[in-house]
């Protein structure tokens, strides 16, 4: 099974692809979708959206795991990330993909094993965790992050579904 991971952002939003098999984990991409800061939000929402849909189409991930967002204490940076993590979440629910969402402490302690863990420690135990793989930005380190819980998460997250549904 294929994977993509996404770190929200609007500025960059880090994406980042892993192939699953059994509890094999194996690097397949990673990059930052960061739409020109001098446009207007609208035109940065399409050019995240745009590049999005362009990775989804290249690396056909079967599913995507986001990053939930966590609160700000400026409101408008709040809402704008909000708005950016809306197209994060719509690009692969349009290409057909069941999206999961994490959150930050979740996604720390499923790679790290601590849920208050630092950046550098994330992005150290997912070079550890994907051999060979020299992720090119922090949000892409971040979003390879959330594949890797999506990775750990997932077929539980499945059988659950399945037992609900056949109640």
């Amino acid at each position: 099974m294929r994977l993509i991971g996404l770190d929200p952002g609007l500025r960059n939003t880090g994406w980042g692809i892993i192939d699953v098999q059994a509890n094999r984990l194996t690097y397949v991409a990673d990059g930052t979708v960061s739409p020109a800061p001098d446009q207007d939000l609208a035109n940065r929402l399409r050019d995240l959206h745009d590049g999005l849909a362009d990775v989804l189409l290249n690396y056909d991930p079967d599913e995507a795991a986001v990053e939930e967002t966590f609160v700000n204490k400026n409101p408008t940076t709040t809402l704008r990330l909000g708005e950016a993590r809306g197209v994060v979440v719509l690009a692969p629910a349009l290409a057909g993909l069941p999206v999961a969402e994490y959150s930050a402490n979740r996604i720390k302690k499923s790679v790290v094993g601590a849920g208050h863990a630092a950046k550098s420690q994330v992005q150290m135990m997912v070079g550890r965790i994907l051999p060979g793989c020299n992720f090119s930005s922090p949000d892409a380190a971040d979003a390879l992050a959330v594949a890797i819980c999506h990775a750990h998460f997932a077929e539980t997250n499945r059988r659950l579904h399945n037992a609900v549904s056949n109640l």
